[in-house]
């Protein structure tokens, strides 16, 4: 009954117009059905069938249908009041471009076209430039007097509009007392980890209150490729594990009755007051509750059925949940948690102490049942995440205890509060180097191709596993030839049959958004052109490949997607020399580069346009950028990043007669400026310039003639990349076009009939 619920609220809310007489009528023929059996649960199937899709419409109509949506349909310009309702949360902007804020608001007021209305719509604020700064700082349910442009939102938002702020923003009232409250308290967490590493004060608010604002790029992923991203997050299971270690310091302390309930409730209480009333708290307050119910009495079943009412009664307060990535996911934790983690723990306490076992089984049963939707949502299979969860539970529970008491402690007294923040900050670096360590194995994450097939494998490999579970653990033996033999794995790259191909010329690295490319160099060298946002990824895919020795080192232009990674191939590898671009810009990656270098000495030069070079098979010859692109962008009044792009080098590579042009971020002033310069761009594969960009000379792509064009981009990226008009571009010349966000790595394969492309999640030829 909750997936039915489940399934007509999500219909409901999709705005799909023969929802409401589909439903109804299957409604209808439930009802018939159940009166012509007599049954109470076909009947009570078909109410909440007819409920979910009538609270599902009302609430997208409330939304769709609203004066708002038809303001936001048309661009309005509008003067507004909103109420903020979110935390900002600050996004990195395009390479070189600066960061912007998203912050989730009420629209209170609104005022276009010399009217004015009262109205209550909730939309989306787009803050970029200098504002940023100063709207970070704005506390929660304050107000503002804003202006800004109205936009739709995505298809099935709950939202009213998306409003991109024009201008300076005025507050006109602060926050309740409560509010103000709940915001000083959490400063004092903050405060009490002041003094702590960067990533000691990033992850402990992540833990404590679900406020991601401080974690670095590089730490999310290390956090997704050993599985533990769940912990940074508000969600059912990070409640259940606060709730089960108070619960177990609770009982130790002697602590029984109606006083140990008391004690759970009251964690629930502060999780919520301090992670604010949000619906996304709320959902994780009650799904937290059930999970720790079915925890503590081990009513496997009956936890389940709490789980199921539980879901029917959050999709009808809130619809939206029905389309909610995180609601998924607190619901797959938390129906691991409740069907397995009581019977495992209870195996483990055969040989482990009680708070360890829980600690050990909790995270590790949220881990398996979340496994297949994971690997829908990132194309990665966590194979390390098994380990990673049971290594990291056991300190997560003190972490987050520690970080609430800390935030307690910062009313009374600041030392006391500095103390707990110590010991939270201490419990949470074993989670840090859990997940770092992790990551750096080289067979830590999969690629793994999202099909209903595949994912259906997927997840029957996780229930086969979670059957054998309580075997293994039960057996200290089982358990430790268990995680000797899953260590032993994470020291290889995966073996995924078909790759690398044989005889591999280039590969297109899946290294998330940003470039990272390897050519075949023979006996183990590869020449390597940029290194992505993040070392993790490259070092993967070099692993994978078999690369020990890198020649060449080419970094096209210094913006942190190409960079990022560096790390991985000089401290990795051995790295002969290293090409950069000739603006040195941005300055702080520029520096990094070359400390990085300099630390490996390995030397640091710029090449010259026409410097060519060969190694057996290979040759390559520089042939971007063309004549100085800065002075030249200035001069045209262009942004400080289309100059850094403009100024990326460009390469010809040949690889056994194969042309490979290389092209960085080149935009049209510099793709403009190689037609003008005579240079011959004729090639059979392009790496389409800047991920696949809008911003492409049409004449620039046509004078390639490529058969094959190359998207790096990173999947579900935030600029769009590769842009629609750039792909339909591509194909409209003849190319093929393959993508490392729906593909994997793309390698290019010299066949006995020509060239090949074949991609790493599914199969994809284009002959020459």
């Amino acid at each position: 009954m909750a997936l039915a619920t489940w399934a007509a609220t999500w219909l409901g809310t999709s705005g799909w117009s023969s929802a409401a007489p589909l439903v109804g009528l299957a409604s209808l023929l439930v009802v018939i059905i159940a009166c012509l059996r007599r049954s109470s649960r076909l009947t009570a199937l078909a109410v909440l069938l007819a409920t979910g899709l009538a609270v599902g419409m009302l609430q997208t109509y409330r939304v769709s249908g609203s004066l708002v949506r038809q303001l936001a349909t048309a661009g309005a310009v509008v003067s507004a009041e909103v109420a903020i309702s979110g935390d900002p949360h600050r996004q990195a902007g395009a390479a070189g471009q600066p960061d912007f804020l998203m912050v989730r608001a009420v629209l209170v007021e609104i005022k276009a076209r010399g009217e004015t209305w009262r109205v209550r719509s909730p939309v989306l604020l787009m803050v970029a430039g200098t504002e940023v700064d100063d709207w970070a700082r704005i506390p929660v349910g304050s107000r503002l007097q804003i202006k800004g442009r109205l936009r739709p939102p995505n298809a099935g938002d709950d939202l009213a509009a998306v409003v991109r702020i024009r201008g300076p923003s005025v507050v006109v009232a602060a926050p309740g007392r409560g509010l103000r409250w709940v915001e000083h308290v959490r400063e004092g967490l903050r405060r009490s980890v002041a003094e702590r590493s960067p990533e000691q004060r990033a992850l402990v608010p992540a833990l404590v209150l679900g406020d991601t604002s401080g974690i670095s790029t590089t730490m999310r992923t290390e956090f997704q490729d050993t599985g533990l991203t769940h912990l940074m997050a508000v969600s059912g299971a990070n409640l259940t594990l606060l709730l089960a270690f108070l619960m177990l310091l609770a009982r130790w302390l002697g602590v029984r009755g109606r006083w140990l309930r008391f004690v759970g409730l009251s964690g629930v209480f502060v999780f919520v007051a301090l992670c604010r009333t949000e619906p996304s708290v709320l959902r994780a307050a009650a799904m937290g509750l059930v999970a720790l119910a079915a925890l503590g009495s081990g009513g496997a079943q009956k936890g389940l059925r709490s789980l199921a009412a539980a879901m029917v009664v959050l999709l009808l307060l809130d619809p939206w949940l029905s389309r909610s990535i995180g609601f998924a996911l607190s619901v797959l934790a938390s129906g691991g948690i409740v069907w397995w983690a009581g019977r495992w723990a209870a195996m483990l306490q055969r040989w482990l102490p009680r708070i360890i076992a829980e600690a050990v089984a909790v995270p590790l049963a949220a881990h398996l049942a979340t496994l297949p939707l994971v690997a829908a949502i990132s194309g990665r299979v966590s194979v390390v995440g098994l380990l990673a969860n049971a290594v990291a539970g056991p300190f997560v529970g003190p972490a987050t205890v520690l970080g609430f008491a800390a935030a307690g402690l910062s009313l009374l007294s600041g030392w006391a509060a500095a103390i707990a923040g110590f010991g939270a900050a201490w419990s949470a670096q074993g989670i840090l180097w859990t997940a770092r360590l992790g990551a750096r194995l080289p067979g830590a994450a999969w690629s793994w191709p999202v099909s209903p097939a595949s994912l259906l494998l997927l997840a029957v490999a996780a229930l086969g596993l979670a059957w054998t579970m309580p075997r293994l653990l039960g057996r200290p033996w089982a358990a430790s030839l268990l995680a000797l033999v899953m260590t032993l794995g994470f020291l290889r790259a995966p073996v995924q049959p078909g790759w690398p191909p044989p005889d591999w010329l280039m590969v297109s690295c899946d290294v998330g958004q940003g470039d990272g490319l390897v050519v075949n160099a023979g006996r183990r060298q590869g020449l390597v052109i940029d290194t992505g946002p993040d070392p993790a990824p490259m070092d993967r895919c070099l692993d994978q490949l078999g690369i020990e020795s890198v020649p060449l080192l080419i970094l096209s232009h210094y913006h942190a997607d190409h960079v990022g990674g560096l790390t991985s191939v000089v401290r990795q590898r051995r790295v002969g020399e290293i090409w950069v671009s000739p603006l040195a810009s941005p300055v702080a990656e520029a520096r990094t580069v070359a400390r990085l270098a300099h630390a490996d000495r390995v030397p640091v030069r710029v090449p010259g346009v026409g410097e060519s070079a060969s190694l057996g098979s290979l040759h390559w010859q520089v042939i971007g950028p063309v004549g100085p692109p800065a002075a030249a962008a200035a001069l045209a009044g262009e942004e400080e990043s289309s100059v850094e792009n403009d100024s990326s080098l460009v390469v010809m590579l040949v690889a056994h007669g194969v042309r490979i042009l290389l092209t960085g971020d080149a935009e049209p002033a510099a793709q403009q400026a190689l037609l003008r310069s005579g240079a011959d761009l004729s090639a059979d594969v392009l790496k389409l310039p800047h991920h696949g960009s809008a911003r492409q000379d049409a004449r620039f792509i046509a004078a390639t003639h490529a058969r094959v064009a190359i998207a790096s981009a990173g999947l579900n990226n935030d600029y769009g990349h590769p842009a629609p008009r750039t792909v339909r571009l591509a194909e409209s010349l003849g190319m093929t076009v393959l993508r490392t966000d729906l593909q994997g790595s793309v390698a290019i394969v010299r066949g006995s009939t020509g060239m090949t492309a074949v991609v790493q999640r599914q199969l994809t030829a284009a002959g020459r």
